[in-house]
C-alpha cells in the first residue's frame, strides 16, 4: 500500500524531526531552509503539474559496493518502465513514439499558440505515463486540433495509425479507472489489464475457480497477467519471460543480476534471487515465497521496490501496475522511529476493534525512513511518501511488512516554496499558528501511524477471503480510510508524548485534525472538475471518513461548518469527541474488512465517498484561482552515471541533477524501450 501526497497542507518534513526537543526541531528546519538555497528543488510548471527534482543526501558515504548496487536496481527498474505505459492502455506506446518524434523532428514554428499546446500536452502524457490523468483517471483532453496534429504528423513523416490517432480526440476510453456504482467497471475501463469483451462478470467468474493450494495463505491470483478472450475463453497471459512484456522483463532480470552479485548480504541476495525466479516463470507461489524473504531480509543500507504491487489501476482491484523504488536508508532518522514498530503490539492492544477483529501477536513491522535514489512505473513522476509492503493479508499477519517514508522526497517538496493556501482555507488564526508550529510533525506521524500501525493492524474471519473478492471495488479505498482512521485516533492520545514522539500530543493532535478536515472536506477539491464525482482511491477515502465524521457529529456540533463573508470553513468545536468517532468508524471499517461486509462498504463510500457538494466545490476553485501553484507534484530522478576504468570495470557512481523533465522523458524513451508499440 501506498500513501500519496495531500495537497493543499504542509507536508510532513521527516528530515527535520527530533525526538522530544520541540526547539532542535525549529533550529533544524532553519538549517534545512539555508541549504534549500544551494540548490533550486524547482525544475518547471505546465497544466496542473510542477516539476521538482531531489537529492540524494550520504550517497559519497556509500560505499563503491553499495552505489553499484544502488545504480544496477535504478537501471532494473528503468528497464521496465515501459511496461507501465502498455498497461495503463493499449495505444499509449504508439502515440507517445509519434508525439516524441514530432517533438524531436518539427522544424516549423514554435511560437504558436497551438505549438505550446502540443508541447503541454506532450508533457502531461510523460507525467502520466499515458493519455489518461494520473489522478483524476480521466482522458487528457488535447487544447489542438485534430487538423494540427495531422499537420505535424506528415511534416516530420510521423507514423500514428488510425486508431491511436483517434484515441487522442474520441469521447472512447475516457476513464482509465471507471469506480462508478452500477455499471460493468471492467468493460468501461481503459486501462489495459483486460481485453475487449471482458465484463465484471467474466473476471469474478474466472477467479472463483482458483483455488489456493493452501487456503491459509492465499495466492494473489490476477496480479502479474493480463485477462483476455480467445475465441470466447477466457486466458490469461502472464507478465513474465517469454511471456507478456518479455523483452522489457529480460532487461529487468538482466539488472537483478548484477544486483544480486553485489548484495549487501545473504538475506538480500536470497530475495533478490526469488524475485529473478518469478519475473523467469511468472509463478505466484514463486512471488509469495520472494515476499517472505524481502520482508525478512531488514539489514543493511539498500532497499528496493520492484514489480507488479499496487492495484489501484484495476477496477477491482486484481492486477498489480509494475513500479520501482530504490531506497538509502537514513539510519539517525529510522532509529528515531522505530519506537513506533516497537509499540506495534501495543497499538494493536488499545484500538478500538472489536476483540475478535486485532492480532493477538503483531510481528515483523519494521519503519524506516529512506532517501530515493530513483523511481520508475507507477512511483514516478508522480510518486508516494511512505509505502508498506507486502500487500497480503496472510504475509503481514504471519510474517510482517516493512514501512518507508521517503525522507528526501517530502524534504523536496518542503523546501520548495509555499502555495498560500492555507491561509485562505483555515478557519482562524488560532488554526493557523497551530499548523505552523506543528504542522509538518502531526503529518509525520500520521503517516508513520497510517504505514506502520495501520496497514499492519487488524485481522480477517476465519474462512473470509481477500478483501480484493469480498469488497471489490472498494477494497482499496476502504484499506487507506482504515489507515488513516488508525493514525487519526492515535494522534490525539498522550501515548505519543510518553513514547517521546512529540511535546505536546493534544495541539500536536488537534493540528493534524484540523488539517484533515479541511483537506477531506474542502481543499482537495481543487483536484477534480466541478461536477465530477470523487474516483481516485486516496480521496475518496478522505472524504468519507471527514463525511461520515461530519454527519454523525451534528448532534453535539463536534464539527461546525461556517459561513464568513461569503467562504465557507470548517472548525472542529470538540476534539475528544471527534477522536471517539474516528475509534467507532475505525472499529466499522474493521468490521467491513474482518467481515468481508460488501454491503456495508458500499454504503459508506457510495454515501460519503463519491458526491461531492456543488457548492462548496465551485466555491473552493473560485478561491483557489488566485494561486499560481499548481495541485500536482512530481519529480525528475538524479541521474546515476558509472565511471569506469579501463578494463570497463566500476570504480565509482556519480550523482548529476537532470537538466529538464523534457530531456529526462526523451532519455529514458530513447534508452529504455524495450517493448513493441503493438501488443
Amino acid at each position: 500500500m501506498k500513501l500519496k501526497s495531500i495537497v493543499g497542507i504542509a507536508i510532513i518534513n521527516l528530515m527535520l524531526f527530533s525526538c522530544g526537543n520541540e526547539k532542535a526541531d525549529k533550529k533544524e528546519v532553519v538549517d534545512a531552509s539555508k541549504e534549500a538555497v544551494a540548490f533550486n528543488y524547482n525544475v518547471e510548471q505546465f497544466a496542473d503539474i510542477k516539476i521538482l527534482k531531489y537529492q540524494i543526501p550520504g550517497w559519497d558515504k556509500l560505499t563503491l559496493k553499495e552505489q553499484k548496487l544502488v545504480y544496477y536496481l535504478t537501471q532494473a527498474g528503468l528497464s521496465g518502465r515501459d511496461i507501465m505505459w502498455d498497461q495503463n492502455y493499449r495505444y499509449n506506446l504508439r502515440i507517445r513514439k509519434a508525439l516524441e518524434h514530432v517533438y524531436t523532428s518539427y522544424a516549423g514554428d514554435k511560437t504558436s499558440t497551438d505549438w505550446t499546446s502540443f508541447e503541454t500536452y506532450l508533457k502531461r502524457v510523460w507525467f502520466s505515463n499515458g493519455i489518461h490523468h494520473h489522478y483524476s483517471t480521466d482522458k487528457l483532453k488535447p487544447e489542438f486540433s485534430s487538423e494540427y496534429l495531422k499537420g505535424l504528423l506528415t511534416e516530420t513523416s510521423t507514423e500514428l495509425d488510425s486508431e491511436a490517432f483517434d484515441a487522442i480526440f474520441n469521447a472512447e476510453d475516457f476513464k482509465k479507472v471507471n469506480q462508478a456504482k452500477g455499471v460493468d467497471n471492467v468493460a468501461l475501463s481503459a486501462v489495459n489489464f483486460y481485453g475487449p469483451n471482458v465484463t465484471n462478470a467474466d473476471v469474478e467468474s474466472f477467479y472463483n475457480e482458483k483455488v489456493s493450494p493452501n487456503a491459509d495463505k492465499p495466492l494473489s491470483f490476477g496480479l502479474n497477467s493480463q485477462l483476455v478472450k480467445e475465441n470466447g475463453v477466457l486466458k490469461e497471459r502472464v507478465y513474465k519471460s517469454g511471456g507478456l512484456y518479455g523483452a522489457a522483463i529480460d532487461e529487468v532480470v538482466k539488472w537483478l543480476e548484477l544486483a544480486k552479485g553485489v548484495a549487501e548480504n545473504e538475506a538480500q541476495g536470497n530475495a533478490l534471487g526469488l524475485l529473478i525466479d518469478y519475473y523467469k516463470t511468472g509463478d505466484l507461489q514463486t512471488w509469495d515465497d520472494y515476499n517472505v524473504a524481502w520482508t525478512g531480509a531488514t539489514a543493511g543500507n539498500i532497499d528496493y521496490i520492484n514489480s507488479f504491487i499496487e492495484v489501484y489501476n484495476d477496477p477491482l482491484g486484481y492486477r498489480g501496475s509494475y513500479e520501482s523504488i530504490i531506497q538509502i536508508n537514513d539510519f539517525d532518522m529510522s532509529q528515531k522511529m522505530k519506537v513506533l514498530s516497537d509499540h506495534a503490539q501495543w497499538f494493536e492492544d488499545n484500538s478500538p476493534l472489536m476483540p475478535e477483529h486485532k492480532k493477538e501477536n503483531v510481528v515483523g513491522v519494521t519503519y524506516k525512513v529512506v532517501n530515493v535514489a530513483g523511481e520508475a512505473g507507477d512511483a514516478s513522476p508522480s510518486t508516494p511518501i511512505g509505502v508498506n509492503l507486502p500487500n497480503a493479508n496472510w504475509i503481514r499477519t504471519a510474517v510482517g511488512s516493512k514501512s518507508v517514508s521517503l525522507g528526501n522526497i517530502v524534504n523536496a517538496s518542503n523546501n520548495a516554496g509555499s502555495t498560500g493556501r492555507l491561509e485562505e482555507f483555515v478557519n482562524d488564526e488560532e488554526e493557523l499558528l497551530l499548523d505552523e508550529e506543528y504542522g509538518q510533525l502531526a503529518h509525520k506521524l500520521h503517516t508513520a501511524l497510517h504505514e506502520v500501525i495501520g496497514h499492519a493492524s487488524g485481522k480477517l474471519n476465519p474462512g473470509v477471503g481477500e478483501t480484493k473478492e469480498t469488497l471489490k471495488n472498494y477494497a482499496s479505498t476502504l484499506e487507506e480510510g482504515r489507515a488513516d482512521l488508525v493514525g487519526l485516533y492515535y494522534l490525539y492520545n498522550p501515548k505519543l508524548q510518553e513514547l517521546g514522539l512529540v511535546t505536546d500530543w493534544e495541539k500536536v493532535g488537534k493540528t493534524a485534525y484540523d488539517g484533515y478536515i479541511r483537506n477531506g472536506l474542502m481543499m482537495q477539491l481543487i483536484r477534480l472538475n466541478l461536477g465530477d464525482d470523487v474516483e481516485e482511491a486516496h480521496m475518496r477515502n478522505r472524504q468519507w471518513v471527514s463525511g461520515w465524521a461530519f454527519e454523525k457529529g451534528k448532534a453535539d456540533n463536534v464539527i461546525e461548518k461556517v459561513t464568513r463573508d461569503g467562504k465557507t470553513y470548517f472548525n472542529i468545536n470538540d476534539y475528544a469527541k471527534l477522536h471517539d468517532l474516528f475509534g467507532e468508524l475505525l472499529k466499522e471499517t474493521q468490521r467491513i474488512k474482518s467481515e468481508g461486509d460488501y454491503k456495508a462498504v458500499e454504503a459508506l463510500v457510495e454515501g460519503y465517498g463519491v458526491k461531492v457538494d456543488q457548492a462548496i466545490h465551485a466555491e473552493v476553485l473560485e478561491r483557489n484561482k488566485q494561486f499560481d501553484s499548481a495541485p500536482y507534484t512530481g519529480y525528475v530522478n538524479p541521474i546515476l552515471v558509472p565511471e569506469t576504468n579501463d578494463a570497463g570495470e566500476i570504480i565509482k557512481v556519480n550523482v548529476e541533477e537532470p537538466e529538464s523533465f523534457v530531456d529526462q522523458m526523451l532519455t529514458y524513451s530513447k534508452r529504455y524501450s524495450f517493448l513493441p508499440e503493438v501488443n
